[in-house]
This record gives C-alpha cells, structure tokens and sequence, in this order.
C-alpha cells in the first residue's frame, strides 16, 4: 500500500464488502477485488484508501459521532473538487458522492489518488538531506495559496458557493457559536478575542475562493523536490470570502524557533527549525505574488487562532463523549486554554 496508510482503526470501520458492491462498475478497475487502508493523519475528516489492484482511489467522509452544523460538508468538498482541478491542478479531482448513509453510514465521495510526500511533525527522510527544503517547500506553500486566491471561480461555476459580503464578520459569529456548543469549561480569553475581533473587523476586499484550513500538512510534495506541490486536500470548508483569512490560517499552525513551547506544540509542522520561512517572510512573500495588501494580517492570525481553538474543543468533546476512541485526542484537552491565551496575545498585538 503506502507508507502513509495504516490498517483501518477498530471503530472507524465500515462494511467493506457493501462499499464494494456500491461502487462496482462506477468506477475504472471497481470489478476488481477491493482493499481498504487508512491514512492515519488528520484530526477530523476520516480518508481511507481504496485499493482495486489495478486502481487506486481516496474515500473521504466526516468524522464519527455527530458534528457541527456545515462543518465536515461531503457534498460541498465534492462539488468544488468536481470542478476547481481544472483551473488549479493541485486540485484532486472527484468522480462520485453518495449521500446514502446505508453504504457506509456516511455521506460519502470518491476521488483520484495523488502520490507524494506530506510533511507533518518531521522533516521526511526523502528530504533529510536537502538542507534547503525547508524554505523551498515554504516558498512553494505560500506560491500554491496565491494561485488559489487567482482562480477565476465564476467561469468554474463556483460563483455561488458562498455570500462574500460579510464573510468576515459571520466568521467571527459563527465561531462563536460553534465555540457555545463545544467548550467543557468557560474561557474569559475567549470572551475578549471575541469582543476584539468584532471592533476591529477590517474592510472588505476583493473576494476569492478560500480553502479554510490551509497548512503544510494539508498538501503533498513532489518525493523528488520538496519546492514541488502534486496535491492540497481538505476542500470541505471552501467558500467564497474574504482570502487573508487563508494566509492567517496559515499563520496559525505555522511554527518558528523562538515561539514558546507551549505553541510549538500545536504547529502543524516540524518544530524548530530555523530553514523555514518566518511568518512575517510568508507574509512578504503573498503579497508579492498577490499584490493583496496584507497589512491587517494580525487580525486575520488572530481569527486563526480563534478558530483553532474552536476547532479543538470540538474535536475534544467528541473524545470525552466517547464517539472517538483516538487516543490522540486526550491531549487537546489541555491544548485549548493555551491556545486561546496566544489568541489574546496575537489580537492585543493587532
């Protein structure tokens, strides 16, 4: 199978022999004898690998127990896969959805099967020896993120994917609930990022089409050249709206050496390591391939982090519930009230 794949978890399984008779003759090589793997990363959505010998495909569905009102959207993740690959190669391309719950007890879709490298909590070793990685795959992360922002999404019939007026301001809103809905515990940072982020609300600008959860362990690099993207994943939040919200997501789950361990141990990226860009070289670099004007980015950190809080918390819920039994999720408890202090301290910086 891959390196990237693992066997699928006990209680996120499916009936494998009813997907299969599902899919037959729907898909190249879907006559064949079906394998199913699992991709062990990611925090929400579940992936699984499809294996027919002869063909391979990506099997994307929300996560167990249930979830929050738009979020984890299947058939939204389709349409825009079904269309964005042809004006953003990096685009996987999807060929089918099923929202018929009975098959696997999900809503459901199938897409290609993009192969390379992604990068998580280290640099991997087809990279270990390259020791202008780092920056490269930054370089092209941010240069990858730019020509999203270019897409033409009117001409791909995406135009009525979202309302652009006013993405903002029902960001900040609808995080807030989210937030009511998912914390275990009253958080007073929270409270004040809030307040601050809905004083402070930056004008409007020109609206593109926005990713929503745009980080480096969200693309896949080219094994042979680590300044290559072959793929962005994740399309499940994409809308229409205001694109800086994208460059602070990045910011984010973006790591460098001098910040406190505390926030390094919620990067999604391998940690200390001075070869990658800066957040504020990131910067720099969106605007010269964008020629947006960036210089309300603090806001738009600070709703990140607002966000990844929220983020966090409901993925702990769903661990505390009992609806996941990942043991990976324990530690998010103690992750949340952290993150919101540095939301504070991004937004009283802003």
């Amino acid at each position: 199978m891959s390196g990237d794949t693992i066997p699928v978890r006990p209680d996120e399984r499916f009936d494998e022999a009813r997907l299969s008779a599902y899919l037959c003759g729907q898909l190249p090589g879907s006559q064949n004898p079906l394998a199913v793997q699992q991709f062990g990363g990611g925090a929400a959505n579940l992936t699984y690998l499809l294996d027919y010998e002869t063909h391979q495909y990506v099997l994307r569905r929300p996560p167990l127990g249930p979830v929050a009102p738009g979020a984890h959207d299947m058939s939204r993740e389709y349409r825009v896969l079904s269309a964005l690959h042809r004006a953003f190669p990096l685009a996987p391309r999807a060929f089918l959805f099923c929202d018929d719950v009975s098959v696997i007890g999900a809503p459901f879709f199938i897409m290609e099967r993009r192969s390379g490298v992604v990068v998580r909590k280290v640099i991997p070793d087809e990279f270990a020896a390259l020791p202008d990685a780092p920056r490269r795959m930054s370089e092209a992360l941010v240069d990858a993120l730019a020509a999203l922002h270019a897409v033409d999404y009117a001409a791909l019939g995406l135009d009525d994917l979202g309302k652009p007026a006013g993405f903002i301001a029902r960001q900040v809103d609808g995080w807030l609930k989210r937030w009511q809905n998912a914390k275990t515990a009253d958080l007073p940072e929270m409270d004040a990022v809030y307040d601050w982020l809905k004083t402070n609300l930056p004008p409007e600008g020109a609206p593109a089409l926005v990713h929503n959860d745009y980080k480096l362990d969200n693309v896949m690099l080219a094994a042979d050249d680590p300044g290559r993207l072959v793929a962005v994943f994740d399309w499940d939040m994409c809308t229409l709206g205001d694109p800086l919200a994208d460059l602070g997501a990045l910011l984010t789950y973006w790591s460098q050496p001098d910040d406190p361990p505390y926030l390094q141990a919620t990067a999604m990226m391998p940690v200390g390591d001075n070869r990658f860009l800066t957040r504020d070289q990131l910067v720099r670099r969106y605007a010269e391939r964008s020629g947006r004007d960036v210089s309300r980015i603090g806001f738009y950190h600070a709703l990140g982090l607002f966000k990844l809080v929220v983020i966090a918390a409901q993925i702990y819920v769903r661990y505390q519930r009992g609806q996941t039994q990942d043991r990976r999720f324990e530690a998010f408890g103690a992750m949340i009230p952290r993150i919101a202090r540095r939301a504070q301290e991004v937004a009283l910086a802003g």
